[in-house]
């Protein structure tokens, strides 16, 4: 159907239009074929660039033919002169009249109008169409923001939910700061939820992101415990590696500890496996304020191969994150 409407135009605006196709399409391919180092996509490129050398050739020869004036004909001339004097007075049939063409001018006009308009359709194509990189995207916070807030957030002055954790800790040099550049953020949640066993009365809002290689984990705790105090309880348990510090001016503690690994079927019973001991984790609690007058958060980073970063992958994120966590006032 192409060929064949291609075939109705006229020749000085059909071969323009054939050889600027021609000539971005070949060009392009050319480029494509020398960045990909693709010997396929280079012959077809060739083919193209060829195939509008060959175009052009022809309307050169077109344009030198109109050029040449028509040679009169002396033989021609005397069998005309012949045919009359046998044909008698009587007046010669005129021949057909020729379909009159376009101007030669008309014509070079159409041909830029159509080449414009193939130009100005290549240039707004790859804005109006989609893109068909398939780089994968950042995954954004889903949380329950539309959610009303439990009550000991509105009693508790200056408390973040979790979806402010969460942008907090999504940050586009999340994977740099953990010593993964290039990779992106697979899933960011976070939820605004109260602490266990304290009956809905403490906030403890939560954000979560997890990248190829690392979970990140964000929490805030807004209780009376000082750091002071949670460390003494920490070496009442499993944890491990406990280094005191001080971040931003407050005081602050390293641990490890083990994660828990829970297997659930789906199968016809539903069951669920025994719990079982997790990849190690490491966390770096920090006071809510200065003063240290109760409240703690706490960042932890684990994977599922068991690596971890270094401490100071847990400082970087710290000195990002925490800014954004205003401190808790005096009481």
């Amino acid at each position: 159907m192409l060929g064949f409407l291609l075939r109705l135009l006229p020749f000085w605006v059909r071969e323009p239009l054939l050889i600027a196709v021609g000539s971005v399409l070949g060009v392009r391919i050319m480029y494509l074929a020398v960045r990909d180092h693709d010997r396929i996509a280079a012959g077809l490129g060739m083919l193209f660039l060829v195939f509008t050398a060959i175009r052009v050739h022809g309307v050169v020869r077109a344009l030198r033919a109109r050029r040449a004036p028509p040679a009169a004909s002396a033989d021609g001339a005397a069998v005309d002169a012949v045919s009359r004097t046998q044909a008698g007075a009587g007046p010669r049939p005129a021949p057909d009249t020729p379909e009159k063409e376009p101007g030669a001018w008309g014509q070079a006009v159409a041909a830029v109008a159509v080449v414009g308009a193939l130009a100005a359709a290549l240039w707004v194509a790859p804005r109006v169409t989609p893109s068909d990189d398939s780089t994968p995207q950042p995954a954004s916070c889903s949380g329950e923001e539309h959610e009303e807030l439990p009550k000991a957030y509105k009693t508790t002055p200056q408390a973040v939910t979790g979806e402010e954790l969460c942008k907090a800790l999504n940050r586009p040099d999340l994977a740099k700061l953990l010593g993964t550049p290039g990779e992106t953020a697979t899933t960011a949640s976070g939820t605004s939820n109260t602490a266990p066993l304290t009956d809905g009365k403490v906030a403890q809002p939560e954000a979560e992101v997890t990248l190829d290689t690392y979970t990140v984990n964000v929490s805030a705790t807004y209780n009376e415990l000082t750091t002071d105090q949670y460390v003494k309880l920490m070496k009442f348990g499993d944890e491990k590696d406990i280094k005191t510090l001080t971040v931003l001016d407050r005081p602050a503690v390293f641990s490890s500890d083990h994660t828990m690994k829970l297997e659930i079927n789906l199968g016809s019973g539903g069951s669920g496996g025994p719990v079982e001991q997790g990849p190690l984790a490491r966390t770096l609690t920090v006071a809510l304020d200065r003063k240290d007058r109760g409240g703690y958060c706490d960042i932890t980073v684990w994977s599922t191969s068991g690596a971890l970063p270094d401490d100071r992958v847990l400082l970087d994120i710290a000195e990002k994150v925490l800014p954004t966590i205003p401190e808790r006032p005096a009481r």
